[in-house]
């Protein structure tokens, strides 16, 4: 039986059943193996330099000075080696106080790291810390102040020399995921600087290191003492957890990259069924044979099955490879994103390829021939028997549920991949709908015409309304998702531009201090710089709501979680921000005094408060109870300061606070900040322009990813409309040679064939275009906030994609039928 069926898969193949099954599982195999391989490179680089990460086994971090508390209530710490760093941002400048530079400050005590090594220019690698009095830094510091090994920089009251390099830091993580380039010092110059003072933003790490149960131990100690002793702001890295806003980060583009190549797949599984139908269907008269031979349909169904079997490893290797080939071309196209030299994958997303190959196989392409065996004997005397029923629910559901599996394995999110599968069906539905409706306008169209070519194609798509509905259906979605990732992309960038005014701040200026104020207001004036606002800001932790303390396990979303154990910026103020709109409530009495408070509407949603909730802040040790008596929306597009929460002027009078303003900074005024940086070291002054440039250059190497992946989705668009036509192939050349044996001409035929795919073409790029800027419109309605207007050559676009496709897939799938003799074809009919 197992040679039987090696025979016929290798005479199907000569005569070309099987080479477009090949092709569709291969394309759908390596998309996705393409994001796998790409996916699991990464991953083993975080594995890899998981030390690096950490620069120890284990390390707490705080953003406040309890560490040395905290040390005293553990004692199980006394057993394990230390060390610690300090963070934050600063401004340097050069020695001469020309030229100023936003950096990363980092002071490390003696013995860092703990683990992994320090590389400096020098090829020095260690746990050595700078010497008193000098400073390591990255090589984007020297360029920017124009400094040179030996030149001395100014850290707020204090200069340095500069004597290394940083080649590789530990603990410091990819490196496109820091906005400031790095200035190391010692911990016992920290002081000389001047720059931490109440209020400034700080990150206080401990890091551990020792025997692995001593680091359990002493894990599990601290988690005992941080929730007895409801301690926050204070989180746990391990070397199992590793940095979490990078595996986050990993998490979600995996996920975004996977949903693009899944898009690949669901055409391709659509071009599998549709092959694998046709295949069936040139079959039945092969299958009704066999069973007169004395086949049983247990032996029929094995025979067809080892075919099949044979065909998806085959293509699934083949798949496997071109994703390894695929991935190495996304690294190029992403080497500026790439910074680091990636580990070789394992054997795992291979396995995987194979693995999806064969579930679109037994999804798609297993259940139309399953149906052979109920192809009866006398079909080869009687042909009015019929062939089996191709599109029963029981088959299509398997593939249905199939895919769903298939989503949930790649995206590992079951709401993420349950929404997916909705979506595509919803779509594949509303087209359908469409389309169909279409056929139906046709038909009560078609006396409209004179023209014999137009009567010919409109009686066409009459003739064949299942294939005419799926070649639109086809051709819609994969035209949809190209609009998206270029012309809807390019117009929501376009509105994200023209939501930000063209004088927004590009500036922002923290940790003015009480003591500051006049003076920093005063130099902002003599610079010309317009109607600049100092806001007080307020360092304050959420303990309470309503009398009940709220902890991070009371919400299951992250987000939530991390608002709760994170100090809140809180604000005062006699009037309402006028880039701010109230949505509920009212603004604060200031006759009554009542302690009141003014929240965003997200994060009242995010924390599930509501009007009337009291809620109580912990304020440098005072607490504060305010009740909520407005909720307000903001303009975030306005670049303006913005305060998550506002508590009244009398309530916030005895806190202890700092002051922030934002501004816009013409280029000719960049003298300014060196000036600012000198007077006064202890402000971070923060170029939001130069870090909206670094983030808009991050996301469009993520967009170039995703255009790359999308070629698959290009390709497998054209399988499917390819398909489709091949599907009516036969039934195609049987009309064709009967309208010309009746006297129909050559250019008749081939001007109806070519208006019937124009047809086609614009209806499915006409439901493209409208889908994609409906969906445009939900980005920039639900997720930018900003409003959006497409484009208005989308229509037009997307008409002349669907055209295109349908004329090339019509040409490519079609041109032998006007070539073939009337005569052979009636003949073989």
């Amino acid at each position: 039986m197992f040679i039987q069926s090696l025979r016929m898969t290798w005479r199907d193949w000569r005569a070309g059943e099987l080479r477009f099954l090949l092709l569709a599982l291969v394309i759908a195999v390596g998309a996705l193996s393409s994001v796998g391989f790409f996916v699991d490179r990464v991953s083993n680089g975080l594995q890899r330099d998981a030390n690096q990460l950490l620069g120890a086994d284990l390390v707490i971090s705080a953003d406040a000075p309890i560490l040395g508390t905290l040390q005293t209530s553990v004692p199980e710490l006394q057993q394990l080696t230390q060390a610690r760093t300090t963070s934050f941002v600063s401004m340097a400048l050069s020695a001469n106080e020309t030229q100023s530079k936003l950096v990363s400050v980092k002071a490390v005590s003696a013995g860092y790291p703990l683990r992994g090594e320090l590389t400096l220019d020098s090829g020095a690698a260690g746990r050595s810390v700078p010497d008193a009095g000098s400073v390591w830094v990255d090589p984007a510091v020297l360029s920017a102040l124009q400094l040179s090994l030996g030149d001395r920089l100014k850290l707020g009251e204090h200069s340095f020399v500069i004597r290394h390099v940083i080649e590789n830091e530990p603990d410091r993580g990819s490196s496109f995921l820091n906005f400031a380039p790095r200035v190391m010092l010692a911990e016992s110059d920290l002081a000389a600087t001047n720059l931490i003072q109440p209020g400034s933003r700080v990150t206080y790490r401990l890091q551990l290191s020792g025997a692995s149960e001593g680091i359990a131990q002493a894990q599990k100690a601290l988690e005992n003492v941080i929730a007895a002793q409801k301690l926050k702001g204070i989180n746990l890295e391990s070397l199992a957890t590793g940095r979490p806003e990078m595996r986050a980060t990993l998490d979600r583009a995996k996920q975004f990259l996977s949903l693009v190549s899944l898009l690949s797949a669901m055409l391709a599984a659509l071009a599998i069924a549709l092959s694998s139908r046709r295949f069936m269907l040139r079959h039945i008269d092969s299958v009704a044979m066999l069973r007169c031979l004395g086949m049983t349909q247990t032996q029929v169904t094995l025979l067809y099955l080892i075919e099949f079997v044979v065909l998806g490893l085959v293509a699934s290797v083949l798949g496997a490879l071109l994703g390894y080939a695929a991935h190495l071309g996304l690294l190029i196209w992403l080497k500026s994103f790439i910074t680091t030299t990636l580990p070789q994958p394992s054997v795992i997303p291979a396995l995987q390829g194979i693995a999806i190959g064969m579930l679109l196989l037994i999804g798609f392409a297993i259940p139309p021939i399953l149906q052979l065996r109920n192809v009866p004997h006398n079909l080869m005397v009687r042909r009015d028997t019929g062939g089996p029923q191709a599109h029963t629910l029981f088959a299509y559901l398997i593939g249905i549920v199939m895919f769903g599996l298939l989503l949930l394995w790649q995206t590992g999110n079951a709401k993420l991949a349950g929404f997916t599968l909705l979506g595509f069906l919803g779509g594949f539905v509303l087209f359908g709908i469409c389309a169909w409706l279409f056929l139906r306008a046709t038909k009560l169209m078609r006396n409209w015409f004179s023209a014999s070519a137009w009567r010919f194609a409109i009686n066409a798509l009459q003739r064949r309304p299942m294939a005419s509905v799926v070649q639109v259906v086809a051709l819609s979605l994969g035209l949809m998702a190209l609009l998206l990732l270029t012309v809807i992309r390019a117009d929501l960038l376009n509105a994200w531009q023209q939501a930000t005014p063209v004088n927004a701040p590009n500036q922002f200026m923290i940790n003015i201090l009480p003591e500051q104020k006049e003076a920093v207001a005063g130099l902002l004036a003599q610079h010309q710089i317009q109607n600049p606002v100092l806001y007080p800001m307020i360092r304050g932790r959420l303990i309470a709501v309503n009398d009940g303390p709220i902890t991070a396990d009371k919400f299951d979303a992250e987000n939530a979680k991390r608002m709760v154990e994170r100090e809140f910026n809180l604000s005062t103020m006699e009037q309402m921000q006028s880039h701010n709109q109230l949505i509920a409530g009212h603004w604060f009495d200031l006759k009554t005094g009542a302690p009141e408070a003014s929240i965003e509407e997200g994060i009242a949603r995010t924390l599930h408060l509501k009007m009337g909730d009291t809620l109580r802040f912990d304020v440098g040790g005072q607490q504060i109870d305010v009740r909520i008596t407005s909720i307000r929306k903001l303009e975030w597009s306005s670049m303006q300061v913005n305060f998550f929460v506002i508590i009244d002027p009398k309530s916030a009078a005895d806190l202890p606070q700092t002051w922030i303003t934002a501004f816009h900074l013409p280029a000719t005024q960049s003298r300014l900040i060196t000036e600012l940086s000198r007077d006064y070291p202890n402000l971070t002054i923060v170029d939001t322009g130069a870090i909206l440039k670094q983030v808009q250059d991050v996301l469009d190497q993520v967009v170039a990813a995703v255009q790359f992946l999308f070629l698959f989705t290009v390709i497998c668009g054209l399988l499917v409309l390819y398909a489709a036509l091949q599907s009516s192939q036969q039934q195609r050349l049987q009309e064709s040679s009967l309208l010309r044996a009746l006297g129909a001409s050559r250019k008749q035929l081939s001007q109806s064939q070519w208006i019937e795919y124009g047809l086609i073409g614009s209806l499915a790029g006409l439901l493209a275009a409208l889908g994609a800027a409906v969906i445009g419109w939900v980005l920039a309605r639900f997720v930018f906030e900003f409003a959006f207007q497409p484009s208005p050559f989308l229509v037009l676009f997307g008409l002349l994609g669907g055209i295109v496709c349908a004329l090339a897939g019509g040409w490519i799938g079609l041109r032998q039928i006007l070539s073939q003799p009337p005569l052979l074809s009636l003949r073989e009919g």
